[in-house]
């Protein structure tokens, strides 16, 4: 079956790991029966990788087109981009610091040719420090219960997609998005496979303590109602107990006398305290949801693209992308 495959890159301060990167992934692809390109997103670095990102499309004019933003918009917007440009009927994703092997594409690109919609991959013998091994677990479970959706390893961004599943998440104007629970959500076969994960071959990782935790709101906010749900049976949960303890507290005063208690001053700042916590978080939650309908309802683009370097064999496919570039950023000087 003759296909055409698009990898798409996101790229932030990688000067350290570019050239490794481009040269494995022109190897990787090279083994492939099929046409492909490669789409560079420089989510706008400031270590001299855009720069890098213009020179490489320029040698390899013809297999790689880097797409430069203007400033950094995160991860998934850069992704989102890069779908944006893409030609390919099969779009791989994958990250530019060399933990995920590139020499793992062909096989991603055969579970596609297979039938599958969507390719995720696991990450064997994981080389991340154990609290961040602890926490994948843990986000791991908590999307698959919140979400439903079947994959277990969510973190690793070496997946294959389906053109029609690209195009959905394309037409999906959110500004908040974690696209591989997006992309399951469009999906009909769904496949994961074993990959390697190899240590960081240079420079530092990108996500914070702050912006992992960022990212679980985006993560939870913008595909599920679950929190909301889990909140009303917290308050339920709370609300029970309250009423116990209090028929507790009246039992024990009428018994033990009000001396054991203090009074009950204690007693009642504790229950209050319990309450007031509970009240922050639900209203906190609740803010998240309102924060991410303000920025939807406003309709501003996710991205802006200052220019495009570079063109690819696939630039004389027939025009597979969407309205989604109009839609889902805006492009500037080309």
């Amino acid at each position: 079956m003759s296909m055409s495959v698009s990898v798409v890159v996101p790229v932030y301060n990688e000067i350290e790991n570019i050239d490794t990167l481009v040269e494995r992934l022109l190897s990787a692809c090279g083994e492939l029966p099929h046409r492909w390109e490669l789409i560079l997103v420089d989510d706008g670095s400031q270590d001299g990788s855009t720069e890098r990102v213009e020179v490489l499309a320029e040698q390899h004019d013809g297999h790689i087109r880097g797409v430069i933003l203007n400033r950094n918009y995160g991860q998934h917007a850069a992704i989102m981009c890069g779908f944006a440009h893409t030609r390919g009927e099969v779009v791989i994703t994958i990250d530019a610091d060399l933990q995920n092997p590139p020499e793992e594409i062909p096989r991603l690109v055969q579970c596609i040719e297979d039938g599958a919609d969507v390719v995720g991959t696991i990450r064997q013998n994981r080389q991340d420090s154990l609290f961040r091994r602890t926490g994948s677990r843990c986000i791991n479970w908590m999307v698959q219960k919140a979400t439903g959706s079947p994959m277990s390893d969510f973190g690793c961004m070496l997946r294959a997609y389906r053109r029609p599943v690209v195009d959905a998440m394309l037409q999906c104007h959110e500004r908040s998005t974690f696209i591989p629970v997006l992309a399951n959500s469009f999906a009909k076969r769904l496949v994961e496979i074993e990959v390697g994960h190899a240590e960081r071959a240079a420079g530092e990782s990108k996500y914070s303590l702050w912006k992992l935790v960022n990212l679980q709101f985006d993560l939870l906010t913008s595909m599920t109602t679950t929190p909301l749900r889990l909140l009303s049976w917290v308050g339920l949960a709370i609300s029970i107990s309250g009423i116990a303890f209090g028929l507790l507290l009246l039992f024990l005063r009428l018994v033990m006398g009000a001396q054991w208690a203090g009074e009950g001053v204690f007693t009642l700042f504790a229950i209050l305290f319990i309450f007031i916590g509970a009240q922050f978080i639900g209203l906190g939650l609740l803010g998240e949801y309102l924060g991410r309908v303000y920025h939807d309802v406003r309709g501003r683009p996710r991205y802006f693209v200052d220019h495009v370097a570079g063109t690819t064999h696939l630039d004389g496919e027939p025009a597979r992308r969407t309205a989604a570039i109009a839609a889902a950023g805006r492009e500037g000087r080309s």
